[in-house]
């Protein structure tokens, strides 16, 4: 898919998914599908560039011929990028220094209001103060908060490399740091439904009580939103750049009752099971009273010693991107719980992708 939406066929494409979810999962109790808007919902972008005599185009390669496809607008991408598209490579065109070279352009924009754009080029662009110029050129004219220059070695910041996301649920402001290049959630819309649908379920079934855990927290996109509804929670993740990206984020939300610690989920399970970890060494584990477990695993799913671990709490909540492994790791897991509520998020629009949640408690 090359940019394109098909608003008059998005009900059609949402109703297949729920099918396949479906046919997978077919004892899923209340499920609840939460929509997309049809159009305009990505916050990323990444194109290629082609430069062809004095003209130059984002392009997208079709995936069946390989064929580049020139891409005047991107109607998946949420407004402010695709009105900026058109802006920015009339830009690239009429200046030599920016369009030299230049490989590949990336957007990341938010819902409340700012944009970063990456520029990467086949050629230095290191001490080169003619692009430097003409860079602080184009963020004046432009809608453009953060220019990122890349090169190979080179990365040259105007000024920030990630942007800052507010999302609004419940009635409440949710601050959430996305750093380039690094894993958010590419639809904000149907981010702010997900978030919604877990606070939900805490409340509905937990009530305040106990502590929550959580594993593969990210940048802490669950676990800040649901700190409330807890008395502690701890959030583990092995990525060092989106656990810089959670502190940033706990200190911006302030939550004061959530602990993110750099971890592998194998590891939570031995440290848990009593194994020594200097990691640990700030966490007092004993006090924690672990009634729930999060966990948001990547598209292969729970790996053996996870699926064994997360059976041992009273309620699990399961975010899963693949509903294939989902539907694996329920066949184990439904030996000591029921799937009590279930929900699909259509992050992906025209896109075989599905995302889903169930919550579960112990039998």
């Amino acid at each position: 898919m090359l940019c394109q939406v098909f608003p008059q066929q998005y009900e059609t494409q949402l109703a297949e998914k729920v099918q396949r979810l479906t046919d997978l999962l077919p004892d899923l109790p209340h499920l609840q599908v939460f929509e997309s808007p049809a159009s305009h919902y990505r916050a990323r972008a990444e194109f290629r560039i082609w430069h062809e005599g004095e003209q130059s185009d984002y392009i997208m390669f079709n995936p069946e011929t390989r064929e580049k496809v020139a891409i005047k607008s991107c109607p998946m991408a949420i407004q402010a990028i695709d009105e900026l598209m058109p802006k920015l490579m009339a830009q690239i065109v009429a200046d030599p220094v920016l369009r030299l070279k230049l490989f590949q352009v990336d957007f990341l924009a938010t819902l409340s209001g700012e944009m970063l754009v990456t520029l990467i080029y086949r050629r230095p662009i290191e001490n080169d103060q003619a692009w430097l110029e003409s860079v602080a050129k184009l963020k004046q004219s432009l809608p453009i908060d953060h220019v990122i220059g890349r090169a190979r070695k080179q990365k040259i910041l105007l000024d920030k490399d990630y942007v800052v996301e507010k999302l609004q649920v419940d009635g409440r402001t949710f601050i959430y740091q996305q750093i380039e290049n690094s894993f958010t959630q590419p639809n904000a819309f149907v981010a702010q439904k997900m978030l919604g649908w877990a606070r939900q379920m805490c409340e509905r079934y937990l009530d305040g009580q106990g502590d929550l855990i959580e594993l593969y927290c990210g940048n802490g996109n669950f676990s800040i939103a649901l700190a409330d509804k807890f008395r502690k929670v701890l959030a583990t993740e092995i990525s060092k750049t989106s656990v810089h990206s959670a502190q940033f984020n706990i200190a911006a939300n302030g939550v004061e009752n959530l602990t993110i610690v750099k971890m592998a989920a194998e590891e939570v399970s031995l440290a848990l099971q009593g194994q020594t970890f200097n990691r640990l060494k700030d966490v007092d584990l004993p006090s924690y009273d672990f009634q729930a477990i999060l966990v948001d695993p990547p598209r292969a799913g729970l790996d053996d010693l996870t699926r064994k671990m997360v059976c041992e709490y009273e309620s699990i909540l399961y975010i899963s991107c693949n509903p294939e492994t989902l539907a694996r790791d329920l066949e184990s897991i439904s030996a000591t719980h029921e799937v009590v509520e279930s929900a699909l998020f259509d992050q992906f629009p025209y896109t075989h992708h599905i995302e889903s949640g169930v919550f579960l408690k112990r039998k």
